[in-house]
């Protein structure tokens, strides 16, 4: 029966101490200490309960019994290497091939810019793109038919124990009103005044269903819902052909067109949605989705520092003007 105490790792340390013949450059060569490799060496002599070294001196000299260990436990070493690549073969991990899903609204700006940043990092992965609502990209990476997700996480419960999270920007929720709209103020809006206008929602699941849900709560009246849709450009169509209402994310501002419009809500209901990179922990050593990682790192970086340059020019802008 094989002891519990021989492990892979210290077959690892003993075969490049049978290689380099002295612990100090066995120590150098794993950056470890040479207490941690002298630890392995002996305790792998006991768990083999054979004797395997001999002192000559200062120095550990390896026994023919050692020679005999070593040459098994380089096959049953390179053995379990090439099952674990076999294995990340058949799990897809590190195949140069990424399945990433996303928001629909995320198209516009971030996705895009992480995808020439990662194509950047490795030429050669090939990345599949799946768009969905909060609720369904979750549960798809719940049953690892993703790699990664990028959602909101400010309404969704994630499990820091199964999943890492790198959160990348914040976004606030601004009431869309088509430009034929019989109200529209210069100012922020108070959702109280659009009582009579109609609206249109996304269906329950995606990141907004919730905060337009909590927004008339805290209005105190149910808004008139034409018609539900299940993305959030069909949304913009219908607010631009004048249909109706809406609230949707500051990222949409990038749709420049004169039909409609994005007003900054009233303090009551201001809302923030946090945008956010996330992929399961055991893939954390992934090498495609490392790389993800890092442009993820850079993609927040960027915003940040575009935010902080702004926020004094908006401070400037604002500072002359009477009452603000």
């Amino acid at each position: 029966m094989i002891d519990n105490d021989i492990t892979f790792r210290k077959l690892e340390i003993f075969l490049a101490f049978m290689d380099k013949r002295n612990i100090s450059r066995t120590a150098d060569l794993l950056g470890l200490s040479t207490v941690s490799v002298h630890r392995a060496l002996h305790t792998l002599e006991e768990s083999v309960r054979c004797p395997l070294f001999i002192h000559q001196g200062r120095n550990l000299s390896p026994i023919p019994a050692a020679e005999t260990l070593a040459e098994y436990a380089r096959e049953v070493v390179g053995l379990m290497k090439r099952g674990i690549e076999e294995t990340r073969k058949s799990g897809g991990v590190g195949q140069g091939r990424l399945k990433l899903g996303t928001l629909y609204s995320l198209t516009l700006d971030t996705v895009p810019r992480l995808i020439m940043g990662l194509k950047l990092r490795r030429p050669n992965l090939e990345l599949e793109l799946q768009m969905g609502s909060n609720q369904d990209l979750l549960l798809r990476l719940e049953d690892q038919q993703l790699d990664a997700i990028l959602l909101s996480v400010s309404d969704t419960q994630i499990d820091p124990a199964r999943f890492e999270t790198l959160p990348l920007f914040n976004d606030d929720i601004f009431l869309a009103v088509p430009a034929s709209a019989a109200h529209i103020v210069n100012g922020p809006a108070d959702l109280r005044d659009f009582k009579d206008e109609k609206f249109v929602s996304l269906t329950e699941g995606f990141a907004t269903y919730h905060g337009f849900q909590e927004a008339f709560h805290i209005a105190g009246f149910e808004p008139h819902i034409v018609t539900r849709v299940n993305d959030i450009f069909s949304m913009v169509n219908l607010v631009q052909a004048g249909v109706g209402c809406t609230l949707l994310p500051g990222r949409m501002k990038k749709i420049h067109d004169p039909a409609f419009r994005m007003l900054p809500l009233a303090a009551p209901y201001q809302m923030r949605q946090t945008i956010a990179l996330v992929f399961a922990r055991n893939r954390e050593h992934d090498p495609d989705l490392l790389a993800l990682l890092a442009e993820g790192r850079m993609y927040a970086l960027g915003r940040r520092t575009s935010e902080a340059q702004a926020a004094p020019s908006l401070t400037a802008e604002t500072s002359g003007r009477p009452g603000l």
